[in-house]
């Protein structure tokens, strides 16, 4: 059976709520300062914006947010028998929320919905540490050492996790469809995926509503909603590999 490898970006989640941030209302053209927040270096060095970062998680859509009918899509399309893979630049864990099976989910960026301590590197719930931030603790510390919390995602000048990097080449290398959903394909290294899926012999379905630099190499280019587009896709996709 055809594997299907799904890169998926921001553009997934926009139907759930989730704004993306370089679209016409991206949270970084509305509001440029909004970039140090989640800049590794400002977050570590000063306090005001680990406190605004805080209320800014404290107020924002991602942990209040429901998967939508394309996360549900492609949920239903594993529950099928397709061999499917999820790399995803999102950090809402909207496809495990879906029922795509955590496993199958590789999260470059990580993800918002877990804290991580710099210093000791102890993982907790955000849910957690947002409890205390609503009980008066602007810059809630780590409990176990004392050190500087911040979301398990990987921020501005943070590496991606090296592993988790080579398990997604691996299957960009592997799939024989590699479709790239909401994603401009501009953030390296996760948009070189689309490059190493083709060199390998894979298709693939760019699914944006602007142009990628990866269009020429598509086989296939999407330019409707992803609501209706992806769903649609993904069960030409089943019927045609005979797995309906």
């Amino acid at each position: 059976m055809t594997l299907v490898a799904i890169l998926s970006g921001a553009g997934i989640s926009t139907d759930s709520g989730i704004p993306d941030y370089r679209g016409p209302n991206g949270l970084w053209r509305r509001d440029p300062e909004a970039e140090k927040l989640v800049t590794y270096d400002y977050y570590m060095a000063d306090p005001e914006i680990r406190r605004r970062s805080w209320r800014m998680r404290l107020d924002g859509p991602v942990l209040h947010a429901e998967p939508n009918i394309a996360h549900r899509a492609i949920a239903e399309f594993e529950r099928g028998g397709s061999p499917v893979r999820v790399i995803t630049q999102n950090v809402d864990g909207l496809h495990q929320l879906a029922g795509v099976s955590a496993r199958k989910v590789f999260e470059l960026h990580g993800t918002a919905r877990t804290v991580v301590c710099t210093r000791c590197h102890a993982r907790s719930p955000m849910a957690d540490a947002l409890e205390r931030v609503r009980a008066g603790e602007a810059d809630p510390p780590c409990t176990a050492c004392g050190g500087i919390l911040k979301s398990a995602t990987v921020m501005f000048g943070q590496p991606l996790d090296p592993v988790v990097l080579g398990e997604a080449m691996g299957i960009a290398k592997a799939c024989e469809v590699f479709i790239a959903v909401g994603t401009s394909l501009q953030v390296q290294p996760a948009a070189s995926l689309a490059g190493i899926a083709v060199e390998h012999g894979g298709r693939l379905i760019v699914m944006n509503a602007d142009p990628t630099p990866y269009d020429e190499l598509a086989d296939e280019i999407v330019r409707e909603p992803i609501g209706t587009a992806l769903p649609s896709l993904l069960e030409r996709l089943r019927a045609s590999s005979g797995t309906a």
